[in-house]
């Protein structure tokens, strides 16, 4: 991958170029649509003192949209109007954001449910070269929120997973309110898969882990009451779309260290940040590991003894858990050092298998114990293990050099 270095100067407004394009991604919205455009239109006129344009996005709709899109493009020169033969808003995006000639690239809902008066503060750190992506909050203290307990709460719980599986900093994933310097969008979104509602949030996480600085922006938001949005399909794709990012991160297909070095501000890594943080996303990882250890466990213990089902069980997941590890809880991307860092985790390994093959051992030595209380002891042993792991790993596995002044010896 080419060095890119996008130069981070102030965006150029007075050369007659447009500055701002303003994607309305939209499927059978022929009710909303022309108040929206209108009104969107109207407030760009009026507050932005730059060249914009409003693109229209119809993503395959059946109603009439795409003619009073077409309508509304006719009549105001600043609207245009891109027809998609499929859904999906992921898809609209991309397709639209590379193929346009602004410098700033930008989306929100069509209900516009947020106020347009965080448009300006959106926009301007990415003009002045301060940021690589601006995104609207709703989970922030000073926002303004208006929607119901339900949908309160699956937003936080839903950022809340992304903090402690993905390492997550942004406070708000899916806020329909987002904008990017079109340089960096070329370079970010040829990497995205998602083409639905999930690719808000794997831009975001890939923008993050390639070193780049994201704006956030507290708004006034009013949920719409007549959103189709289905909730409970969508958090069940979102929760997929974060085993596949962390799957692609881990395996390549994303190439973050690439990315980071062609893109980045050279920032501190976060890996380097608060051991909280570790911790979190060290137990998401443990959690699962124990789940898939003890599958693998009573698996195997119907073809071989239990200190060998104990010992096939931890090998695999203690691979899959240090491969994890490295990359999501530690931060260390690419492959360099892959193979001493599986090596030493094997080392950790030897020592949680000491450990647990110790409780069994200890437990059959007077009588035969059930399965159940078998289960459990290993489950138990397995829990201190990973504590003994996670201290490990972190002060010898994945241990930072120190880095010393510029000069010393």
């Amino acid at each position: 991958m080419p060095a890119i270095r996008p130069e981070r100067t102030p965006v150029p407004t007075s050369d007659g170029t447009v500055v701002l394009d303003v994607a309305l991604p939209v499927y059978n919205e022929e009710a909303a649509l022309e108040p929206a455009v209108r009104r969107l239109h109207s407030y760009l006129k009026d507050s932005f003192p730059h060249r914009f344009v409003i693109t229209i996005a119809d993503n395959a709709s059946t109603d009439s949209t795409l003619e009073i899109a077409r309508s509304l493009c006719a009549e105001l020169s600043d609207v245009r109007v891109v027809h998609l033969d499929r859904k999906g808003r992921g898809r609209a995006l991309r397709t639209v954001w590379l193929a346009s000639e602004a410098a700033v690239v930008a989306y929100m809902d069509v209900d516009l449910s947020t106020d347009l008066a965080a448009l300006g503060p959106l926009i301007a750190p990415l003009l002045s070269g301060h940021s690589d992506l601006s995104v609207g909050t709703r989970l922030n203290r000073n926002s303004r929120v208006v929607r119901g307990a339900k949908r309160e709460f699956i937003s936080r719980s839903y950022n809340l997973v992304l903090r402690g599986s993905l390492g997550a900093r942004f406070s708000d994933a899916q806020c329909g309110f987002k904008a990017i310097r079109s340089d960096i969008a070329r370079a970010l979104l040829p990497w995205t898969a998602d083409d639905a509602w999930f690719f808000d949030t794997e831009l975001l996480v890939i923008a993050e882990r390639a070193g780049l600085r994201v704006a956030e922006v507290p708004v006034d938001w009013t949920d719409d009451p007549d959103s189709s949005v289905d909730i409970l399909r969508t958090s069940i794709d979102d929760l997929k779309g974060i085993v596949r990012i962390g799957r692609d991160m881990m395996t390549g297909r994303i190439p973050v260290a690439e990315l980071r070095d062609a893109l980045g501000r050279n920032a501190t890594d976060r890996s380097s940040g608060a051991l909280l943080g570790q911790m979190v996303r060290f137990g998401v990882i443990g959690a699962f590991s124990t789940l898939a250890y003890l599958a693998l466990f009573i698996l195997m213990r119907t073809i071989a003894d239990a200190q060998a089902a104990n010992f096939v069980a931890l090998l695999i997941t203690a691979v899959a858990n240090t491969a994890a590890n490295r990359r999501l809880t530690f931060g260390v991307a690419g492959r360099t050092g892959a193979v001493r860092h599986q090596f030493q985790g094997l080392v950790v390994f030897v020592l949680g298998l000491a450990l647990t093959s110790g409780a069994l051992f200890w437990l059959h030595s007077g009588h035969e114990p059930s399965r159940g209380v078998e289960v459990a002891v290993v489950v138990g042993a397995n829990l201190l293990a990973t504590l003994l792991k996670f201290i490990l790993f972190r002060v010898w596995v994945f241990k930072h050099p120190r880095r010393h002044p510029a000069g010393a010896h």
